[in-house]
């Protein structure tokens, strides 16, 4: 793909964003328009908008990276991301929206009666929002890198710009028409693509993986330049063309010889490999054999327990997600909000069929992301790999559209969720603290996206899920369904999830997880931070039956009386003390 083609897609996404994030300034004008859009928020509209935020970079980028690098194991993703809104749907929906809260925090007060528990749940919103926008900001100077060759923090920066344009003009009301516009572009730039790339595989002969160990090779003499500097695992010896840097040493356009071990390639350098030589893994992806790649729990250390642990954490974390949430606010009453969960099922299993594909061909025709280590580019690649010519130029600008929409419906969200418990909990409330809480909430992740090292974005995000089913998860269900839950439990079920679940966080982000079981239980840390937690807040709880708060017999009254009842609710306020 031409950088003018990726250019024009990237410009046409931001201006449609701009220009249909300011029809809301015209109709956003009170502090309910700004926080939840009045709730009144058809369960359509709010399905397309969940769906727009929810389909992150992680989403449309980074299931078809992992897939591509480590196979039929990370189709869990989806099928977790996607699953866990039944268990939204089942367990809180409803009560949620019925609590006439504004944010995640107000619910916490409202049901413990606690500006201690709101402190704490404000916290968590803040870190867990923050770490869901680093890999967002990081993606965008990715897809912009590879479209245009633009420095990394260049398209961090473009993100952060447009996402406060359409937060400070309209809010809420806004980012919700903005969100539902870009669900349905983002399944257009992955479904319309796709079709020509089958039609392309299927001219090709419709090859496939072998099932043999074999490892992945290209198929003809191939060039591949890196653009940041990787250290490369090479199995068996193979013969290239280098230009650039290898292991210290100039090379301008001379045979080398890569012996087996390790071999550093410094950036900008361009290696050419015969036809038939194996493509050489960058360090920290593992050289898996199509056989291995194909099979699930197959190559991977405590491969069972990383699996059961993603499932928890994608179950049990889309509960705790504060941009998430905050939608069921907006809709008119607990019935819609249900309505708006079973429509969201359906849109995210639809799209949630496209990216595994994406993987797989990727597995076939751009091997070569495995040594670059820029294996979420592989959706951008594939067009004009496959199609080639003005068709692929044309295919690539529409899938780099559709990325740069999955960045700012989901930092939209997020920064919604965030500015929102900042705005109240730590100024003064009302729209022009929401606008400067706005600002803050998009400065500290684009500075973490700057300086810190590029990390795979499934992954983060994957993370940010783990501290959310952690802390939210327990906090909400036992929240809603049992009355006996009390001040100290909560806070001590929240502080202890949040610090295990985050402190595997912070491991795995600075350092990467170690070698063996300790490094499966960092990397995966919801199979035991999640029961933890819930265990902790239980016995707690049992341990203190006096600090029940008084008001929780009329909470769960309000929390599962239907609408029909005609239920004194109104729209609860916190207090300030």
């Amino acid at each position: 793909m031409t950088a003018a083609y990726g250019l024009a897609g990237v410009v046409l996404v931001v201006a449609a964003t701009v220009l249909v994030g300011t029809l809301g300034l015209r109709i956003s004008r009170t502090t309910s328009d700004f926080y939840v859009a009045s709730r009144t928020v058809t369960p359509l509209r709010n399905a397309s908008a969940i769906g727009g935020e929810y389909l992150s970079a992680a989403s449309f980028l980074g299931i078809a990276g992992l897939i591509l690098a480590y196979g039929a194991d990370m189709l869990w993703l989806p099928v977790g991301w996607t699953g866990g809104y039944l268990v939204l749907l089942v367990l809180v929906s409803a009560p949620l929206r019925r609590s006439g809260a504004y944010t995640l925090p107000d619910f916490a007060e409202a049901r413990l009666e606690s500006m201690t528990v709101r402190r704490v749940t404000s916290v968590l919103v803040v870190l867990i929002g923050w770490l869901y926008l680093l890999p967002q900001f990081q993606s965008a100077g990715l897809v912009l890198r590879t479209v245009v060759g633009a420095p990394l923090w260049t398209g961090g920066v473009l993100i952060a710009v447009v996402v406060a344009v359409n937060v400070l003009v309209g809010g809420m009301r806004s980012i919700t028409m903005v969100q539902a516009f870009q669900y349905w572009l983002k399944l257009t730039a992955l479904a319309v693509p796709l079709i020509f790339l089958l039609l392309a595989w299927r001219y090709d002969g419709a090859p496939g993986l072998s099932s043999r160990d074999a490892p992945p090779r290209f198929a003809d003499r191939t060039a591949v330049s890196v653009g940041a500097a990787v250290t490369v695992e090479v199995v068996m010896p193979v013969r290239v063309t280098a230009d650039g840097r290898v292991d210290g040493r100039a090379h301008d356009r001379a045979a080398l010889t890569l012996t087996p071990g390790r071999h550093r390639v410094e950036k900008d350098t361009t290696l050419t490999f015969p036809a038939g030589a194996d493509v050489p893994h960058v360090t920290g992806t593992p050289s898996r054999t199509d056989r291995e790649w194909a099979m699930p729990l197959a190559g991977r250390d405590h491969s069972l327990y990383a699996t059961y642990s993603l499932i928890l954490a994608t179950f049990l974390g889309t509960m705790g997600l504060p941009h998430v949430l905050v939608r069921f606010y907006t809709n008119p009453d607990g019935r819609a909000a249900r309505r708006t969960t079973v429509l969201v099922l359906s849109l995210l299993g639809a799209f949630y069929l496209l990216p595994a594909l994406y993987g797989s061909l990727g597995r076939l025709y751009t091997p070569e992301l495995l040594m670059t280590g820029r294996t979420d580019a592989v959706v951008l690649t594939l067009p004009g790999r496959l199609v080639g010519g003005l068709g692929g130029d044309l295919l690539g600008a529409l899938v780099t559209g559709g990325a740069v929409a999955a960045f700012l419906s989901t930092s939209s969200g997020i920064t919604v969720s965030v500015a929102g418990v900042l705005a109240q909990d730590i100024l003064r409330g009302g729209i022009r603290s929401f606008r400067a809480a706005t600002l803050l909430a998009l400065a500290v992740p684009l500075g973490w996206a700057i300086a810190a090292r590029s990390l795979a974005v499934a992954d983060v995000v994957g993370l940010a899920f783990a501290v959310a089913a952690s802390t939210f998860c327990p906090l909400l269900v036992l929240g809603v369904w049992w009355r006996r839950l009390t001040v100290p439990g909560a806070l001590a079920g929240l502080v202890t999830g949040g610090a295990l679940a985050g402190a595997a966080v912070a491991v795995t982000i600075a350092a990467g997880p170690p070698d063996g079981l300790p490094g499966a239980l960092l990397a995966q840390p919801a199979a035991w931070t999640v029961p933890v937690a819930f265990a902790v807040m239980i016995v707690v709880s049992w341990c203190t039956p006096g600090r029940v708060p008084p008001g929780v017999g009329r909470m769960m009254v309000r929390l599962h009386t239907p609408e029909s009842l005609d239920v004194d609710r109104g729209t609860w306020r916190p207090k300030r003390v």
